[in-house]
């Protein structure tokens, strides 16, 4: 059984309009799964159906086996946790610690126990050196990883990652890839909303694609990025590195290690 279900779940507003159709998944734990289309192809709606943020107005969600109709936005909160793409619709604490053991106080949690987590987030996400620092004295592209840790203190078995990368150097970016592995190892499912194709490239295998409101493929990177008619249709672009092979007549490549070993035959 899939720890994380959508199964045949669609969601209207209640003025009418349809944001996303059909849509049936399943998410294992332990496993980093990349959501790429464009914008309103229904890929936030389908993933706040996830954490109760927003109900399906068709089909059931299903965490653990158990239906969420049974249960609170707050009780999906401590299995699935979201962080949001802008940094600013989270935070409110005085102080970045105070921001991380926001949730694990709210969990009960032992004073020791909280502690011992916010120590942990925040040395996954940089934070250690800054966790009496007020949140908005930090840049915004370091407020993602305040929330980050926010979210993992809470230790909750899916995370969603909403635009991560968005307003990140190079150095954040590889660091947002380790965390990712690191929760991995952790066993937990990662799920990564994104339009950073080189991120999805050098993360992920396994890609899901909407389009239309609906979800169009999953596959593998090289399936995805290598399949024209479905980059056509889902109006995305291949990575560089796919560009580049693609204009040199070259397909199927993904790194520039295989770029070389293609050019060099």
């Amino acid at each position: 059984m899939s720890y994380l279900e959508l199964l045949d779940v669609s969601f209207s507003y209640p003025n009418g309009f349809e944001a996303t159709r059909n849509v049936s998944l399943r998410f294992e734990l332990g496993e980093a799964v990349a959501i790429i289309g464009q914008n309103g192809a229904g890929k936030t709606t389908t993933v706040k159906l996830m954490n109760g943020l927003l109900r399906p107005t068709k089909g059931q969600v299903k965490i653990a086996g158990q239906t969420t109709s049974q249960l609170t936005t707050a009780q999906m909160a401590q299995h699935v946790g979201y962080v949001f793409q802008n940094p600013d619709d989270q935070i409110f604490q005085e102080t970045i610690e105070k921001e991380i053991a926001f949730g694990p106080k709210n969990q009960k949690l032992p004073a020791e126990d909280v502690a011992k987590r916010v120590a942990d987030a925040a040395a996954f996400c940089g934070l250690t050196e800054v966790l009496a620092e007020h949140p908005y004295n930090l840049p915004y592209s370091k407020r993602k990883f305040i929330t980050i840790a926010a979210v993992m203190a809470m230790d909750p078995e899916v995370v969603i990652l909403d635009e991560p990368t968005a307003g990140q150097d190079r150095e954040s970016t590889e660091l947002l890839g380790r965390l990712i592995q690191e929760l991995v190892k952790r066993n937990k499912a990662v799920i990564t909303i994104t339009h950073d194709m080189e991120f999805v490239v050098n993360e992920f295998q396994k890609v899901l694609v909407f389009a239309d409101k609906e979800l169009r493929k999953v596959g593998t990177p090289r399936k995805i990025f290598w399949d024209d008619a479905l980059l056509t249709f889902s109006a995305l672009k291949q990575p560089y590195i796919c560009q580049l092979a693609k204009a040199l007549g070259l397909r199927d490549v993904l790194t520039m290690d295989e770029l070389g070993k293609q050019v060099g035959r």
